[in-house]
C-alpha cells in the first residue's frame, strides 16, 4: 500500500518531534526508525527528511550539533527542545480530533 504524499507531508513533523523526543538522532537513524514504525510502508528520502529537519530548527522545536559518531565520522545530531516538546503536544492533541473524526464517520459508514 502506498501512502499518499500529502499525508506523509501532513505527518512528518509530528514524526519527526516524536522520534526525536525518544532521543537524539542523526538524519539516517531517523529514516529507519520512521521505516521501522510504519512496517516498511513510509519510506522516506533524504530529500523529505531534511527540509523538515532544517525547518524545525528554524522554527526552534530542534536543535543540531555536529558530533563524532561511533565509527569517528562526523555526524549532524538532532535534538528535541522545550518548544519542539510543547509543539509535540499540540500536534498529539490536533491528530488525535483528526483520528477520532475518522473514525466517527467510517464507523457510521460501515453501519449505513
Amino acid at each position: 500500500m502506498e501512502i499518499n504524499k500529502d499525508l506523509i507531508a501532513a505527518s512528518s513533523t509530528p514524526i519527526v518531534l516524536a522520534i526525536l523526543a525518544e532521543g537524539d538522532s542523526y538524519g539516517y537513524a531517523i529514516l529507519k526508525r520512521v521505516k521501522e514504525l510504519s512496517g516498511g510502508r513510509m519510506a522516506w528520502t533524504d530529500g523529505m527528511l531534511y527540509p523538515v529537519l532544517h525547518r524545525l530548527e528554524r522554527q526552534g522545536y530542534v536543535a543540531a550539533k555536529w558530533a563524532a559518531s561511533e565509527n569517528g565520522r562526523r555526524r549532524k545530531y538532532y535534538r528535541i527542545t522545550k518548544d519542539g516538546r510543547a509543539q509535540l503536544a499540540a500536534q498529539r492533541q490536533q491528530w488525535k480530533a483528526v483520528d477520532g473524526t475518522l473514525r466517527g464517520i467510517w464507523m457510521q459508514a460501515c453501519t449505513v
